[in-house]
């Protein structure tokens, strides 16, 4: 409170607030930086400084502000809240995976923000035994307790099971530290290493390979080896690229351990025997320019996922000894991509995406033959290797797979790898909710220079479509990522208010294989935002709704999505909600001591490129806000976000709000004790979103 206090007494200053229920108006200061000769004025760039006391004013008096204009749609919040928390599954487990002696899984009891990790004991013919004792190895909630953020990830346990490591995080800055439990003991290790990324174990139980990323950055550029035994850790290897990332695991035969280096377009990966982990790594091959693969080892032989000669990828394999001596096993059918590769002792599982679908393929090396599986629903989302469907072991004869849809809450399925026979061995209840009266739908819409782009909506079978329904529009298209048709029950309480829920599967992700996301980055990213106007005006033109009744939503590299379309058609959209958005994209990508932006310059361009710097310029949302009337907005932003920096959402809403012509809401809310994915534990985040709905469902007149 001390340290505020100066800014709060300087605020009328840096503020020009003329009655209470005004929003805030940021001051501007001169700044200018030259790039490629031409000046770049940004009078909003004291923003950036997070040591400044008067941005944090500024800040807190943005939330000040949208807490008192949404202060009427607090109870409708409170309600939505209270729904989502009543239908959140009391008890989750999830489905028990076998690794050495135990079975591990997670369980969320009523009540509880965070889960449990559980084992228990294999019977002695290795079956599950659910008499046997429990041991609970980490209570989230014991660790969490007194802190505003916790997040947990890469729970492993040694080979023997005697020890237990995992990564922690409590700044909500996606800065994860490294943590040893004894499980026999119940006592942590006196080990930490800080900014921890990925981690494997060693054959010897006690000797840990680690990636860490580096302070400033955040980029993951050191192969680390820590013994639980003691001693400073030693640095095996270091990515000085800054277009690469690294990440160490392991073959799914447990043999090696495997080390990655990735790009946006190029990776590298190395073997080290797991029962040598003193040795050095071996490189399978020299680094190649657009070569990206993945390798696994079967026996004597390598087999490798790789886009070389096959943009969708395709499966070859050599001896382990000649890396680089191919024989092709597999390539995908035309339009279909290789998304990732499983070798089991005596099965191949590839995960394939078609249609803007997934699903299984299995080679049997004892028939020689491949199998397909097929989903009925129109649109749904399968993953394979979740925590929630658990870990795969090396000889098992089954896989799992976590499947739903918009309409079918997730379930895990088993099939077997010999026949191809799938069943149900765990599914989410939601009791006296009847998803009956819900569908799905997958249109093609097409844009403005010929490509067919996929949408998939759902929606209450009752609602007529005659353009008056209320629409939410999503869309991300950015870095590969597809969008998944998967369910919410955030979605499903708009859904049951009468709201028709779309996302476009615009070009930038690969929902229609690589050839799609390459067509939505770098010199060709203009193609997603005009898929995502595309859609919006096919949405109008074929009666799912109307301008008036249309809010669109997207999140991070999303959020510039929602930023563009802003500019641009502004009369196209109602309301538009834009999270965590990557709003400033030229003052970010300029500056190369910010976390990860190197590693963006394969995605976005390379500023250094005058072709690419005026790219960017042409579309960056806040350098090309226009004197024009713009719809009703919600940015929120995230303090201690270290993806998407709290600045650029903050100099977009004080930039925006000093040039629209409209008296239409303009909302900034930063939370200040999260990160990039909001709120850690699980009833918080429903708070969260519950906000965010009322919000939409308030624009759209709807009350209840």
């Amino acid at each position: 409170m001390i340290r505020i206090l100066p800014a709060l007494l300087a605020l009328p200053a840096m503020l020009a607030l003329a009655e209470p229920a005004a929003p805030p108006v940021a001051a501007t200061k001169p700044w200018r930086q030259h790039y490629h000769g031409q000046a770049l004025d940004d009078e909003y760039h004291w923003l950036q400084n997070r040591r400044d006391p008067a941005v944090l004013a500024y800040l807190q008096a943005e939330n000040a502000h949208t807490e008192a204009a949404t202060a009427a749609i607090a109870p409708l919040a409170k309600r939505l809240a209270a729904e989502m928390r009543e239908r959140t599954t009391a008890s989750e487990l999830t489905v028990p995976s076998r690794q050495g002696g135990f079975y591990y899984y997670s369980r969320s009891a009523a009540g509880q923000q965070y889960p449990l990790n559980c084992r228990r004991r294999a019977a002695a013919d290795g079956s599950y035994d659910e008499q046997a004792p429990e041991q609970i190895l980490l209570d989230q909630n014991r660790l969490a307790r007194g802190k505003k953020f916790f997040a947990l990830e890469g729970l492993l346990p040694s080979p023997d099971g005697n020890l237990l490591a995992y990564r922690a995080d409590t700044s909500a800055q996606h800065q994860f530290q490294l943590h040893v439990k004894d499980l026999r003991s119940g006592r942590e290790l006196p080990l930490s290493v800080a900014r921890v990324t990925s981690m494997e174990w060693a054959a010897d139980n006690r000797t840990i390979l680690l990636t860490q990323a580096d302070p400033s950055t955040l980029r993951p550029d050191r192969l680390l080896r820590v013994s639980t035994a003691g001693g400073k850790p030693v640095e095996v290897y270091r990515e000085r690229d800054g277009n690469f990332l690294l990440g160490i695991g392991r073959t799914h035969d447990g043999r090696y351990l495997e080390l990655m280096a990735a790009s946006a377009d190029t990776s590298d990966t190395w073997l080290l025997p797991r029962d040598q982990p003193n040795a050095a790594p071996r490189l399978l091959m020299p680094r190649t320019p657009g070569h990206r693969y993945n390798a696994e080892t079967h026996g004597d032989r390598l087999y490798l996922l790789t886009n070389k000669d096959a943009p969708n990828f395709r499966v070859v394999s050599a001896p382990l000894a000649a890396p680089q001596d191919w024989t092709e096993v597999t390539r995908p059918e035309p339009g279909t991509l290789i998304e990732s590769m499983d070798v089991y002792r005596d099965f191949i599982v590839l995960n394939e995406r078609a249609a803007a679908l997934s699903r299984p393929r299995i080679y049997s090396f004892a028939t020689d033959q491949w199998r397909g599986v097929q989903f009925d629903d129109e649109v749904y989302l399968a993953q394979a290797n979740t925590e929630a469907a658990g870990v795969a072991a090396y000889d098992d004869t089954s896989y799992r797979l976590r499947y739903q849809s918009p309409v079918t809450p997730p379930m895990v399925i088993e099939i077997d790898l010999a026949s191809g026979a799938h069943k149900v061995v765990e599914r989410q209840q939601l009791p006296g909710l009847d998803l009956e009266r819900f569908t799905t739908r997958r249109i093609w819409v097409t844009a403005r220079d010929g490509v067919k782009v996929p949408v998939w909506l759902a929606w209450r079978k009752d609602v007529k479509l005659d353009g008056s329904a209320p629409l939410l529009l999503y869309g991300y298209g950015g870095w590969g990522f597809p969008s998944e048709a998967g369910f919410s029950l955030g979605r499903l309480s708009l859904m049951e208010r009468g709201v028709i829920y779309a996302e476009a599967q615009i070009r930038g992700g690969n929902d229609l294989g690589e050839q799609w996301h390459d067509d939505g980055k770098l010199m060709k990213r203009k193609n997603v935002f005009n898929d995502f106007i595309d859609s919006a005006e096919h949405l109008v033109r074929e009666g799912y709704t109307r301008p008036e009744r249309l809010i669109a939503e997207g999140g991070s590299f999303g959020g510039m999505v929602m930023g563009v379309v802003a500019n641009e058609r502004p009369e196209l959209f109602h309301a538009i909600l834009a999270a965590v958005p990557q709003a400033d994209l030229i003052h970010e990508i300029t500056d190369p001591t910010l976390p990860m932006v190197t590693y963006e310059y394969l995605e976005s361009g390379d500023p250094k490129q005058k072709a690419a710097f005026d790219y960017m310029r042409s579309y960056s949302p806040y350098d090309n806000i226009k004197r024009q009337a713009y719809p009703a907005m919600l940015v929120t932003a995230g303090w201690r976000d270290t993806q998407a920096q709290y600045w650029p959402a903050a100099k977009y809403v004080a930039r925006l709000r000093a040039h629209k012509t409209d008296s239409r809401p303009l909302l900034l809310k930063t939370d200040f004790t999260s990160g990039h994915y909001g709120a850690s534990g699980r009833y918080d985040a429903i708070d969260g979103k519950a906000f965010e709905l009322a919000w939409m469902l308030d624009q759209w007149g709807i009350g209840n």
